[in-house]
């Protein structure tokens, strides 16, 4: 028998480590028609927001060479739909389920999160600390460890159960935001979200994405992602969860090697519909061929002569 749960602290332990990343699952319910979700460990709902948001002009997706520019604007259909409308859906599914919470303002994560209290059927949050603050002219809460730190230690105040932060790449030192949010409070950090990138048709000389700027995700960026896992592990000690262009098994093998606990698949997910679960039944093979009893035994576990 291999021991593929993992713990990642807050009080919950995943069936197996890999996971999915918010805005490449929806809301669950259109994978779960697909294939069955308790093969996986956990899934992340895309973000939910107080309020309704349709999200940003078209076109907001882009494929590139080694990967894809994303700039959805946080479209979702709400808080109250989302209680009314999900939640009764997601109760079905046999696996830890987090939702993302985003906002404008950090009322906004206050009134998400406190909501997701009493729900016996949601594991924990994931906080959306890249969300651009409108407060302070847009700049991202994740940018700032002050700010970071402040969005953590007020949701915490109001959520009880398991808090994951979501870090963004898009700053000098990451580790100074891993720390300030772990000393508010955070059960575990997800990372990365996506990188700032853009492209350009040569045809028209327009943007290919209507913003223009987006969130660049995929293959290209796993060794940006390795990188930030790899000294947030050196410089914390709550667990990780490493996200940044996760296609194979090996590449779970490689962030788990790095220091993260567990992964999210999220950009496979629209090249395959059916990545997530081929990739955890592909590392459970990966671990009887190498004779790994148990996947804890990858953490942290890169050895350097």
């Amino acid at each position: 028998m291999i021991k593929l749960s993992v713990n990642i602290g807050g009080g919950v332990t995943l069936k197996n480590p890999v996971m999915t990343a918010s805005g490449t699952f929806g809301y669950g319910e259109e994978f779960a028609e697909l294939y069955d979700l308790s093969v996986l460990g956990g899934i992340v709902t895309k973000a939910i927001t107080p309020e309704v948001r349709i999200g940003n002009p078209m076109p907001r997706i882009a494929e590139t060479e080694c990967g894809m520019l994303n700039s959805i604007g946080l479209a979702n259909l709400g808080l109250d739909d989302f209680l009314k409308k999900k939640i009764p859906v997601i109760r079905k599914f046999n696996t830890a389920v987090f939702v993302n919470v985003a906002g404008k303002e950090l009322k906004d994560y206050l009134k998400v999160a406190e909501k997701m209290n009493d729900l016996d059927c949601i594991a924990g949050i994931e906080v959306n600390i890249s969300c651009p603050n409108v407060k302070e002219g847009g700049v991202a809460f994740g940018t700032d460890p002050k700010v970071a730190a402040e969005v953590t230690r007020e949701v915490r105040k109001v959520y009880k159960k398991h808090l994951m932060v979501k870090l963004s790449p898009n700053v000098t030192d990451i580790t100074s935001i891993a720390k300030a949010v772990e000393a508010e409070g955070a059960d575990s950090l997800s990372l990365i979200n996506t990188l700032f990138g853009m492209a350009i048709d040569v045809k028209t000389f327009k943007p290919k994405i209507k913003s223009v700027v987006a969130g660049y995700s995929g293959p290209a960026i796993k060794p940006v992602a390795l990188q930030a896992v790899y000294k947030c592990s050196k410089a914390v000690k709550v667990p990780l969860i490493g996200m940044g262009g996760i296609y194979t098994a090996e590449d779970i093998v490689e962030f788990m090697l790095a220091g993260a606990t567990a992964v999210q698949v999220g950009t496979a997910n629209f090249t395959n519909p059916l990545s997530a679960m081929n990739i955890a039944k592909d590392l459970e093979a990966f671990l009887k061929t190498r004779k790994i009893s148990d996947v804890n035994s990858l953490i942290g576990g890169m050895i350097i002569d």
